[in-house]
């Protein structure tokens, strides 16, 4: 099992009067660690920065596993320490942060991704409740308890097709292993409560 990301330190709870909506489903999004990953050398072309979109340089040779992973993620660490980041509108870059769509520097336990129309860019929430896993069974207590200390706001959005009119994708930071995918933290919750605001 994977070590846990790095969670938020408890904060002081506002005064509870915030709408709680329920029905949510919640996943997870995480940066990926080069080490972590093999496969075949594969060479990924894009952009040396943000300010082009589908580039054609060279930006180096990475295994299959962290290639894909950074396309699923959005977002990898290499081992040379850079960023190799991925967005639906953009393509592969390389960065000096993981960064959401908008181009801010990703942050655990703080950055989530919403589909625009559902929660606009600035909103905040909690996690009042984690629902249950995809598979029906409660959520691992310390995951959920991390996820719910936590005070979220929409910084990133979904690729087109990914998201949904209840779905939130929350940033956990980088993953802590090998076979982080299988580890507690990497999960999908379902009938989540959300308290916005």
């Amino acid at each position: 099992m994977s070590a846990a990301p790095a969670a938020p330190a408890p904060v002081s709870s506002p005064a509870r009067t915030a709408a709680v909506s329920s029905g949510w489903e919640i996943t997870v999004y995480y940066t990926a660690v080069q080490s972590f990953h093999g496969g075949d050398p594969e060479t990924v072309t894009g952009c040396r920065g943000l300010d082009c979109a589908h580039g054609d340089d060279d930006l180096g040779e990475y295994p299959a596993g962290f290639v894909a992973a950074v396309k699923d993620e959005g977002t990898g660490r290499t081992a040379a320490g850079t960023y190799l980041n991925w967005s639906y509108d953009i393509g592969y870059w390389l960065d000096t942060a993981a960064r959401d769509a908008a181009g801010a520097p990703l942050r655990p336990f703080v950055s989530a991704a919403a589909d625009p129309g559902v929660l606009p860019r600035g909103a905040t929430f909690r996690i009042a409740g984690c629902g249950r896993t995809d598979d029906g069974a409660a959520a691992d207590g310390t995951v959920c308890a991390a996820l719910r200390r936590a005070r979220w706001t929409v910084t990133d959005e979904f690729t087109p097709g990914l998201g949904g009119s209840r779905h939130v994708d929350l940033y956990i930071g980088e993953e802590t292993g090998p076979g982080f995918t299988d580890s507690p933290w990497y999960l999908t919750l379902t009938g989540a409560s959300l308290r916005l605001g």
